[in-house]
């Protein structure tokens, strides 16, 4: 048997073990060439009668399998495209339909062969190779902390379409299984067995043994669903039962997804509609709604954006390849205030020893203890031992002395956001590190080339910029001054990456990149609250269009005395006409006068009461100069103005050269403030749309709302010439 990702053994019981090892990955992925590998092993299995079942286990030693590989789905999109025109939208829509589902037609072989199959899972087993495992007749998984499962296919913009929304909801009751397919989580190998999901956990070493003595006492080569008799979970979908689940099953879906996931309506409609079918009918309605998904623009966008791009850029894209690896053991970490103690968590809980600085030891002290709250918080979720904290502890020296610093491969200057603070740092902290030692500041609006004046190496001088809260936000902005250098960059991506964050790298300018844009979508929401726009309806706008929280929502999280105090410092740096005076006076109205300051202060544009939900403050209807009724207001207007205002941002950093990739803007935008995430990001909103039809969006917007809806000349010349940002790109 000629196999190029399997080893294939049988052994003196007649048990088959075939092990997925694929040469050359770290991780074992589902291609063309591992179906048709499976398909000969299982046609092996079936035909020998001297083989009585067959083990699938993995070869990598952390891993069973992240699932398929979805450029081989890009692809299958590129080839209906060129059918299409070449011999029609039938021909090509019936060749896009079989081949979408050769996966599930494969699962579906290897589950009815006759033949008992085991799969042995230890670490990660997710997406289509999950699927996989649900096909075997039995599932063992791994005890190790690392073992996950999961389908999240609907984080990309699809949905399990090679059984897993049939499967699944015949395993586990219909509304737990619904709840799983939508959230699209990673599983823990005991809630996973309590699930249904899995049958056994074991220690990884006896496994493939018990794998085999299950085959061995008589292991059924049978699905339950294909017993006679077999009875649904959760009883028939048009049951009493049944019907308790549904209405409110597509409650939730509306509330959830705002109607924005088209792969979160396939999956409520595949298990509606397959739950009252036979398995193989019920896998045909499956791969019919996964054709239709697979074809969408939310997927395209989604899979473009939030995996091949996003895997692009954390394996290192934009970094020099000249410059070797850095060897990253120190990492000192200047300002031990919020943001200065959550970057010497994530640094420590990388495995780095950093050296956290600040004007005394009390000061510094406090950073430290962020992260015993931290790693407390974690073993009190059964996330991490006291071990794990007492050593990450250890990695962290919390000191007063910048003497201290001279150790350290990186600095990272995490101080006030204040020039003269900085300049004072920079200048004092270079007296003590080596020559050649790279220096990066935490900045988000002060530009990297002015504070790179204060230091005596400007080619080594780099801003990394975090996002708020920094152990969760998965995004880092790395900025590059006028005279930063290759080594500098370097440096900087290999700590991004080493802290398992996704780097961006953007040109020097105000704001950067990510607060340009949502400091957009802020100003929006306080021209509707100045135009008379009802509150709740600019909130509601804005989850509408896809957005995590509403602009008022987002101001408060962020704190609107820094957002009066960003404009104030505008307003003194580059004149009055820089900014827009009515929200200033509104501000100023709303922190200098009212103390309502946000989140931190308990009220801001919302009430928070103890003990209750916040609620937007009722008084704020006094502060607007105008209000509309509800039925004067269009809502579909509201959210194309609070999208189009960032995607604008965007499109005009790429034409300043702030931005170079349209990747970084398109994974920047969705990891760093949340936009719209089935859109694929700022640019392939613009893309998704389509150019042209953006541009007379906005044209139509500037005359109603004024000139900053009007498009820049790039995007003006993009739409004429029918391009996209990442046609450009590829040309370039």
């Amino acid at each position: 048997m000629k196999l190029a990702n399997f080893r294939f053994e049988t052994d003196a019981d007649g048990i088959a073990l075939a092990t997925w090892d694929m040469a050359g990955r770290s991780m074992n992925v589902i291609t063309p060439e591992v179906m048709s590998d499976l398909e000969t092993i299982i046609k092996a299995v079936a035909e020998d009668a001297a083989i009585k079942g067959c083990v699938i286990t993995s070869g990598k030693p952390d891993s069973f399998s992240g699932g398929a590989d979805l450029t081989m789905l890009q692809g299958l999109g590129v080839e209906y495209a060129r059918l299409v025109k070449s011999k029609g939208e039938a021909p090509a829509m019936t060749y896009f339909f079989e081949e979408s589902r050769k996966l599930s037609l494969l699962f579906r072989a290897l589950e009815t062969c006759g033949k008992p199959f085991v799969a042995v899972i230890n670490g990660v087993c997710l997406g289509g190779a999950f699927e996989l495992a649900l096909a075997c007749h039995h599932r063992i998984v791994s005890d190790d902390p690392k073992t996950r499962v999961g389908l999240p296919e609907v984080k990309v913009g699809l949905f399990p379409g090679a059984g897993g929304t049939q499967r699944v909801a015949r395993l586990m009751q219909t509304g737990d299984a619904l709840q799983m397919l939508f959230k699209g989580e990673q599983i823990k190998a005991l809630p996973a067995r309590n699930m249904g999901l899995v049958h056994q956990v074991l220690p990884k070493e006896a496994m493939v043994e018990a794998a085999r003595d299950w085959i061995k006492a008589g292991g059924s080569g049978v699905a339950p669903w294909d017993e006679k008799g077999f009875k649904l979970p959760s009883n028939k979908v048009h049951s009493p039962a049944g019907m308790q689940i549904w209405p409110p099953a597509n409650a939730i879906y509306r509330r959830e997804t705002q109607g924005n996931y088209p792969a979160a309506q396939a999956i409520l409609s595949s298990v509606y509609e397959g739950l009252q079918l036979p398995m193989d009918l019920g896998l045909r309605v499956e791969s019919r709604y996964f054709a239709k998904i697979l074809r969408s623009t939310e997927a395209a966008m989604m899979i473009r954006t939030l995996f091949i791009s996003m895997q692009d850029l954390n394996k290192g894209a934009r970094r020099p390849k000249a410059e070797p690896a850095a060897s990253l053991k120190t990492v000192g970490v200047v300002g031990a205030g919020f943001m200065g103690a959550g970057v010497a968590y994530v640094t420590a809980n990388a495995g780095m020893n950093v050296i956290l600085v600040d004007r005394d030891q009390e000061a510094a002290d406090k950073g430290k203890a962020y992260s015993h709250k931290l790693m407390s918080d974690q073993i009190m979720k059964g996330r991490a031992r006291t071990a794990d904290r007492e050593a990450l502890l250890d990695r962290i020296t919390a000191t007063a002395d910048y003497s201290a610093l001279a150790a350290c491969d990186l600095i990272i200057e995490a101080v006030f956001e204040d020039p003269k603070v900085k300049d004072e740092v920079i200048r004092k902290i270079e007296v003590h590190i080596r020559p050649g030692t790279i220096f990066a500041s935490n900045t988000s609006t002060l530009p990297i080339t002015g504070l790179a004046k204060s230091s005596k190496a400007a080619d080594k001088f780099i801003g990394i910029h975090f996002f708020s809260p920094v152990e969760k936000m998965m995004l880092v902005e790395i900025i590059m001054g006028k005279k930063t250098g290759d080594a500098a960059l370097a440096m900087a991506i290999d700590y991004v990456r080493g802290i398992k964050k996704t780097p961006i790298v953007v040109k020097d300018a105000r704001g950067f990149f990510a607060n340009r844009c949502v400091l957009g979508y802020i100003a929006e929401g306080y021209e509707m609250l100045l135009e008379g726009v009802p509150p709740a309806m600019i909130e509601a706008a804005g989850r509408q269009a896809g957005m995590p929280v509403g602009p008022l929502s987002l101001n408060d999280e962020i704190a609107l005395d820094l957002g009066l105090k960003i404009m104030k410092a505008t307003e003194v740096q580059l004149g009055p006409n820089a900014i827009d005076q009515r929200q200033k006076a509104m501000l100023v109205e709303m922190v200098d006068k009212l103390g309502r300051m946000g989140r931190k202060a308990k009220k801001g544009f919302y009430d928070y009461p103890e003990g209750a939900p916040k609620r937007l403050w009722p008084d704020l209807v006094k502060l607007q100069p105008a209000h509309l009724k509800p039925e004067q207001v269009d809502m579909t207007v509201l959210k194309n103005r609070l999208l189009a205002i960032q995607a604008l941002e965007a499109a005009r950093t790429v034409e300043e050269g702030v931005v170079t990739d349209p990747r970084e803007a398109d994974v920047g935008s969705i990891l760093g403030f949340g936009f719209a995430p089935y859109t694929g990001g700022t640019l392939s909103y613009i893309e998704g749309l389509g150019a042209a039809r953006f541009v007379a969006m906005c044209d139509a917007l500037a005359k109603i709302y004024g000139p900053r809806f009007k498009p820049n000349k790039q995007l003006r010349e993009m739409a004429k010439a029918g391009g996209s940002y990442y046609a450009a790109t590829k040309a370039a």
